[in-house]
């Protein structure tokens, strides 16, 4: 009888072992009546995840950076033609040209990394990913609040957080749940690529903290009557947190206060 492979800390294990649960984030990642061209899937691991995304691809690279599950996984998916496993760490890989999208349970030690390769990756149409409940709910607002990267990223990406998985739906049993986040690229983008240009820098200068709270940072780059009244157009006090203003109403501050 084989040995259990030992899981590495390093690499921040913690597999997927509920078939539920792995069935949910794959219907998220490919919805049902639909069939992803070419989707990657972050970190193979044991295949769990993999058997039930295969049906619903043409092409399926699965990445696997841990060298000791490689070998089990190709037997696994021999006879599975549109599946290739790639023994290496998803995150050296280089971007496909053509659409594709990502789908995985992803180290939550290495979550950061990954959603920034998705973000640079131009060809990228969708990420659907299982992280620690946390990031899921504050990269989406479910706590009330938004964070820089949502607030810089949504005029070309829209964030959902779908759904919540239980810490013990994973061995070993992590110290907290997990969450589904959705990170889809907009069809036609809130902003063109002239205004975007004036938008990353305004939205940073809101983040920077410089004056003490929001309407101030942004009075050191604008007069004070259009900071007024970009903040009537989004409906916001003066006294608002950063944190606390939706996307929507910093597409209405950019509005007045862009060149």
């Amino acid at each position: 009888m084989a040995r259990p492979t030992r899981v590495s800390r390093a690499l921040s294990q913690n597999f997927l072992t509920d078939r539920a649960a792995a069935g949910r984030l794959a219907r998220f990642a490919v919805p049902h009546g639909r069939e992803a061209p070419l989707l990657l899937e972050v970190g193979a691991g044991k295949g769990a995840l993999t058997e039930l995304l295969a049906p619903r691809c043409r092409r399926l690279l699965a990445y696997e950076i841990d060298p000791r599950l490689v070998p089990a996984l190709r037997s696994r998916f021999s006879d599975t033609p549109q599946v290739r496993l790639v023994g290496e760490d998803f995150l050296t890989a280089r971007p496909p040209r053509t659409p594709f999208s990502v789908a995985g349970n992803v180290p939550f030690s290495r979550t950061a990394a990954i959603v920034d390769w998705c973000l640079r990756a131009p060809a990228l149409t969708d990420a659907t990913l299982l992280t620690q409940l946390e990031y899921a709910r504050k990269r989406t607002g479910d706590y009330g609040s938004w964070t820089l990267l949502t607030v810089l990223t949504w005029p070309r990406y829209e964030w959902r957080l779908l759904g919540r998985v239980g810490r013990r739906s994973f061995r070993p049993v992590p110290g907290v749940d997990a969450g589904i986040v959705r990170i889809e690229r907009r069809r036609t983008p809130l902003l063109d690529a002239g205004a975007y240009e004036s938008w990353r820098p305004l939205v940073e200068l809101g983040f920077s903290g410089l004056g003490g709270s929001l309407h101030a940072s942004l009075r050191r780059a604008h007069p004070r009557r259009r900071v007024d009244a970009a903040f009537r157009r989004a409906g916001l006090g003066t006294t608002v947190l950063v944190g606390e203003v939706p996307p929507g109403a910093w597409l209405r501050l950019h509005e007045v206060l862009a060149p």
